[in-house]
């Protein structure tokens, strides 16, 4: 019986891919380096903001050009965070369900802690999470393990009693490495063959699904 479930935050709970591409581009194009294609920040999102920018910057790369796209991003995002981003339909409906039946529930992703807050806070007022925690010093961003095991002692829940719920490959690794059951989801921002090619035993396409494995 699973007594908590710890969610990635971007293409897992909320969709944020319009607000995270419309961010970079406005960074991208202030100095000077060409914008993307919206949809391939689907495939650039996932492994923190650091790595979304140089992704973003492709052949202009530079250590340089990723501190001044980083410092613009940030002071855009920060304004324009919620302009397009919201909750995946079905997931408050998922949540209430989970709360109702005292399943705990966190959540653990790369995007840097403040936004990850900020975003909770306000795209799930009336919800009341046990945990929710972003990159944050100390802490190495998944897959590595330590952030989900510090969630996991903090609650007091077992590893076999935890479900890991994402939609990349990044998620599921990182279960695996904690040692903790995953699930990946078909609505975010990846595909089916790359959480089957990470080993995902779990695959659902609708939130309501992630139920029948509680």
């Amino acid at each position: 019986m699973f007594e908590l479930c710890v969610f990635d935050l971007d293409g897992t709970l909320v969709n944020s891919i319009k607000d995270l591409a419309a961010s970079t581009d406005y960074a991208l194009s202030k100095n000077g380096f060409p914008k993307n294609p919206l949809e391939s920040y689907r495939y650039f999102v996932g492994d923190g903001v650091p790595m979304l920018i140089k992704r973003a910057l492709k052949d202009n790369d530079s250590p340089e050009a990723e501190k001044a796209v980083h410092a613009d991003f940030d002071a855009y995002y920060n304004k324009h965070y919620a302009d397009n981003t919201q909750p995946y339909a079905g997931i408050t409906e998922l949540l209430t369900v989970l709360q109702q039946r005292g399943i705990k529930c966190a959540v653990l992703s790369n995007k840097p802690d403040n936004f990850v807050k900020i975003i909770v806070s306000k795209m799930f007022s009336d919800f009341k999470f046990s945990w929710v925690q972003g990159k944050a010093d100390g802490f190495p961003k998944k897959p590595d393990p330590t952030a989900l095991n510090f969630i996991i002692r903090s609650l007091g829940v077992k590893k076999e009693n935890t479900l890991y719920v994402g939609d990349s490959n990044v998620d599921i690794f990182t279960g695996k490495n904690a040692q903790v059951q995953s699930c990946g989801v078909l609505w975010g921002f990846r595909d089916r063959d790359e959480l089957e090619k990470a080993g995902a035993v779990s695959i659902v396409s609708k939130p309501e699904e992630i139920l029948s494995l509680l």
